[in-house]
């Protein structure tokens, strides 16, 4: 697959054989157009991880390099963590849009290896919270103590710093914790500070909260409350691998071979790639698009305008009854505001991981089911009937019409 360069804006994108994208800057790329348009570029080397980093101007051209920096994460992650490609892209994506993360999964399943190696990829700060009964607060923000002053005879309190105060912060089993710990991480994850003492202690930054848990013990959990699920940008949930893929697994697993993780990015590149995605520009479309997702959620919630039109005959509904019967029959209760806004963030970095400096609706679907799944809150009759807040989302995925030019398809959504 050849790398096509726009000559208006630089951004190079690979084409398939007779096919054509849009690039960023709304030109239309093909491997068969006019060469005093276009360039063909040679298919590039995978970058070693000794290549040094390029350093490049303009926004274009920092695209391409958030594209290559994720694909060597990717290729060094490789090195440990076998499959789970949908996990490592989801990861990763939070990651460049400053988000958090809580992966679930029976245990098994390299959750805890996932992140210790994302961690060891890039340049930054790493801990590990083992959540437990009786952990306390103090245990991860910090505490002060009394000490004495050699010089002057005075004693002074002084704060040492818990391990919250490190880039990235694993927080294993977060649900085996009672919620007075659990609340301590509110505070640090949205305002990236903890108080203690009446004073306030910046974290650094960047800072990222991965968060595990596992769905099937129950017994001896805290459930986490709603207000704080809401601070996780994703919801990640890890499968089972394939068959092949296990068989790997088990091979590198079980040998000597210990593999060596190079460090590909550090904090200050981070910072900028973050950066990068909040400048992606998103057309208004693409946010009424990401809006009807949350909106459709609630119940009592009624659109606006065109989308509201659509959104009713896609349902073979009134005027006077927007939400879908699906989620009045199954949810009690929807997204809020904070979900639109994990919404376009999430599009926006997958847009660029993708090597594209703009978004889409395809963009937004993609990260639908990981930003809602955990904000949807199913009721009984969901329960009993076997209905997952996936299935919501999966029922919105067909029901929403997908463009403003697009068909409408309501026999898809039932």
């Amino acid at each position: 697959m050849p790398n096509i360069r726009c000559k208006t804006c630089g951004l190079s994108m690979q084409i398939p054989a007779g096919g054509r994208r849009m690039c960023g800057c709304g030109a239309w790329l093909s491997d068969n157009d006019d060469e005093d348009q276009l360039a063909v570029v040679e298919d590039a080397e995978e970058p070693s991880a000794t290549q040094p980093w390029p350093r490049i101007d303009g926004d274009m051209s920092a695209i391409e390099r958030l594209n290559d920096g994720y694909r060597r994460i990717r290729k060094e992650m490789s090195k440990a963590v076998v499959g789970q490609e949908r996990v490592l892209e989801e990861l990763l994506i939070a990651v460049f849009a400053r988000g958090h993360c809580l992966l679930v999964g029976v245990p098994g399943l390299a959750k805890t290896l996932i992140i210790r190696t994302l961690a060891d990829s890039l340049s930054l700060s790493f801990s590990r919270v083992q959540f437990t009964p009786d952990l306390m607060p103090s245990d991860i923000t910090g505490t002060e103590v009394l000490q004495e002053d050699k010089t002057t005879g005075q004693r002074l309190f002084k704060f040492l710093h818990g391990p919250l105060f490190a880039n990235v912060v694993l927080a294993d089993e977060i649900n085996r914790t009672p919620p007075k710990t659990q609340a301590a991480l509110l505070e640090a994850m949205q305002e990236r500070q903890v108080t203690v003492g009446g004073a306030k202690h910046k974290l650094p930054d960047p800072f990222f909260v991965l968060a595990t848990q596992n769905p099937i013990e129950q017994e001896g959990t805290y459930p986490l409350p709603e207000a704080q699920q809401d601070r996780f940008m994703f919801n990640i949930q890890v499968d089972y691998p394939e068959e092949d893929e296990e068989f790997k697994i088990v091979e590198m697993t079980t040998s000597t071979h210990t593999p060596k993780i190079d460090r590909m990015l550090s904090a200050t590149d981070i910072l900028e790639m973050q950066d990068i995605v909040r400048k992606v520009p998103v057309a208004p479309y693409v946010i009424r698009y990401a809006m009807k997702f949350t909106r459709l959620t609630r119940k009592g919630s009624r659109l606006r305008g065109p989308a509201r039109g659509q959104a009713v005959a896609a349902a073979g509904k009134s005027q006077t009854a927007d939400v879908p019967d699906f989620v009045r029959d199954y949810v009690t209760w929807g997204a809020g505001p904070r979900a639109t806004q994990f919404l376009i963030l999430a599009a926006k970095a997958r847009a660029v991981l993708h090597g594209r400096y703009y978004v889409s609706c395809e963009d937004v679907r993609a990260v639908a089911p990981p930003v809602l799944r955990h904000r949807i809150i199913t009721n009984f009759n969901a329960e009993a009937e076997g209905i997952k807040p996936d299935d919501i989302v999966r029922k919105l995925i067909n029901l929403i019409p997908r463009d403003p030019n697009e068909k409408i398809e309501a026999s898809a959504a039932v």
